[in-house]
């Protein structure tokens, strides 16, 4: 009877073997390596033992290719293969493609501690409370693959989270990081408090040259360090208010022209309604201000968003609070929809908060652009409601209307009163992937 070959994923860089690791390198009837990984596993005791049974492949896909064949051809006596990897395959690496490509029932497991553990580790600070991304593209430029976080987007997760864990490589490495910390508009907090952001650079961790380096972002600014090597960012804890608060900014907060901008409440059910995801693509037609954008961006810093308004006294207003709110994961469009959002990216969430009348034009161009998602529309007239319940379901979107009505308090002769501000219909449209619009 004819069984299957197994993928065995075994992680090498910071401890020896275990065991039950070291009972499978030894039975493996092939062992593949990038370069990297095969210099490090020369170190290891077992490398003399299985060193004619090493294959070196440095590219992802003609490794694929390999395992591929392995692992397909029928053999009275299963065979097994070994994958050295980095650390913890798993965190952020070539486990979950291993798995997406061979299924969890061929393939097993067994990590090494991770960088960014041994990296916290090294300089005495503790990780649990740690936001940790991946800078790691790939070694070819040309095909580097889409990361949910972008150095770009490193300012607002420090205001965000406080300390980051950052795997790096050599295009994203910590002299960029650095400088994007610098030269953000809005740096955060100010560069002028001397010690508030610091720097630690962990090169060659597991390597007989291992570093540590600690410092100020101006001094990393003007560095090179050796590749690999994880970044750790640690910002002081005396974090103001405003940097602990993920929701909630206030009309007053943000700059607007003077009654043109979503109302406080309004803007919370909205936001509810929309149901961000964290990361994808999200339209904000007819900004304004930008105020959804903005609550959008602090909720979700890996989400893009793309604001398109086409009165320039608006845009100003949303590029000054951009740079307010560190909110680099939002991209202001000058224009008018539908014409604007013709060459953009495929949303998987819009909302339209201006349509200069063109809500019909606008929601068929959404519907065949976006493969599954929610849009929601603020209607203040009934003119709108109705062209958007109608364009909406002709799309094939399943639709909900609430209507918000918000009454605030305000003194009147010493008097507490309460003021009714005009109602605002919020509709709600889904879009289920294998939905079929009515056309």
């Amino acid at each position: 009877m004819l069984k299957a070959n197994k993928l065995h994923l075994i992680g090498i860089g910071y401890r020896p073997l275990g065991k039950h690791a070291q009972e499978i390198v030894k039975k493996a009837d092939v062992l593949l390596a990038s370069s990297r990984l095969h210099e490090v596993f020369k170190r290891y005791a077992e490398y003399e033992a299985v060193k004619e049974r090493i294959t070196v492949i440095n590219k992802v896909p003609e490794t694929i290719a390999f395992i591929r064949n392995e692992l397909q051809t029928p053999n009275p006596k299963p065979r097994t293969v070994v994958l050295l990897a980095s650390g913890d395959p798993l965190f952020f690496g070539i486990g979950r493609r291993m798995i997406e490509e061979f299924g969890k029932e061929r393939v097993a497991i067994i990590p090494d501690l991770s960088s960014v553990q041994e990296a916290f580790a090294r300089i005495n600070m503790p990780w649990d409370d740690a936001f940790l991304i991946s800078l790691h593209g790939g070694p070819d430029i040309a095909k580097r693959r889409k990361l949910p976080y972008e150095v770009k987007h490193i300012p607002m997760l420090l205001e965000n989270h406080g300390k980051l864990g950052i795997l790096t490589d050599r295009e994203s490495n910590p002299a960029v990081i650095a400088n994007i910390l610098m030269t953000h508009p809005h740096p955060v907090p100010p560069l002028e408090e001397e010690g508030t952001i610091i720097l630690h650079v962990c090169e060659h961790l597991g390597y007989p040259d291992e570093r540590i380096w600690t410092g100020t972002i101006k001094d990393a600014a003007a560095m090179t360090f050796a590749d690999p090597n994880v970044v750790i960012i640690q910002k002081s804890e005396n974090r103001s208010q405003k940097s602990e608060m993920k929701f909630g900014l206030r009309e007053e907060d943000i700059e607007h022209e003077r009654g043109l901008i979503t109302k406080d409440e309004v803007r919370a059910v909205t936001i509810h309604k929309l149901r961000l995801p964290q990361t994808g693509v999200f339209w904000d037609i007819g900004a304004g201000s930008g105020s959804i954008s903005l609550e959008a961006a602090r909720l979700c810093p890996g989400l893009r968003i793309i604001a398109i308004e086409k009165e320039q006294e608006r845009i100003k207003a949303i590029k000054a609070n951009m740079v307010r709110y560190n909110a680099s994961n939002v991209e202001v469009l000058t224009g008018s929809a539908p014409d604007a959002l013709l060459e953009l990216p495929a949303p998987d969430r819009v909302f339209i908060g201006g349509s200069g009348g063109n809500v019909a034009d606008i929601v068929k161009l959404v519907a065949d652009k976006m493969t599954a998602g929610i849009m929601v529309i603020n209607a203040v007239t009934l003119d709108t409601l109705n062209d958007s319940l109608a364009s909406l379901e002709k799309n094939g979107f399943t639709v909900e209307v609430s209507e918000v009505s918000v009454s605030r308090s305000k003194i009147v002769g010493g008097k507490r009163l309460m003021n009714a501000l005009n109602p605002v219909f919020i509709v709600k449209g889904e879009k289920a992937e294998n939905s079929a619009a009515g056309k």
